[in-house]
């Protein structure tokens, strides 16, 4: 069976962040690409670290601002990936911590979880209150 790999890669966009995650099987372009284009507006900016695969992300039409940590740059004006970075460090802390472990079957509900928690995370009403309303 092919590894399961976290889709790390996904960038983060501008100061409002509402994160879609999913699994992938690998961190290509072919394959992270075809996610951003349904994911991701069209006139957003992207912001990422200097990872391989966004290379060529400025070819899909996006605004691309790379924030490169290799030269310890951490953030240019607005632009950081502090906030993704922390919402899969909280997953997979999660994971490590609460679950131990998952399996492939059910990975998608605990990103799912930690993304409902990342995108209601500054609501005023408790997220109890949001998720009882969503039954």
């Amino acid at each position: 069976m092919k590894e399961l790999r976290l889709d790390y890669s996904l960038p983060h966009l501008c100061q409002i962040l509402n994160v879609s995650a999913s699994p992938t099987y690998d961190l290509k372009a072919s394959t992270v690409y075809p996610i951003v284009r349904k994911r991701v507006l069209p006139t957003a900016t992207v912001y990422t670290d200097e990872f391989r695969t966004y290379d060529s992300i400025k070819r899909l039409g996006y605004k691309h601002i790379r924030v490169r940590h290799g030269d310890e740059v951490w953030v240019i004006g607005d632009a950081h990936t502090d906030t993704i970075e922390g919402f899969w460090s909280l997953l997979k802390r999660g994971i490590n911590g609460v679950y131990h472990s998952v399996s492939e079957k059910w990975l998608q509900n605990y990103i799912n979880e930690y993304g409902f928690r990342c995108n209601h995370r500054k609501d005023e009403k408790p997220m109890f209150l949001t998720v009882l309303e969503k039954l």
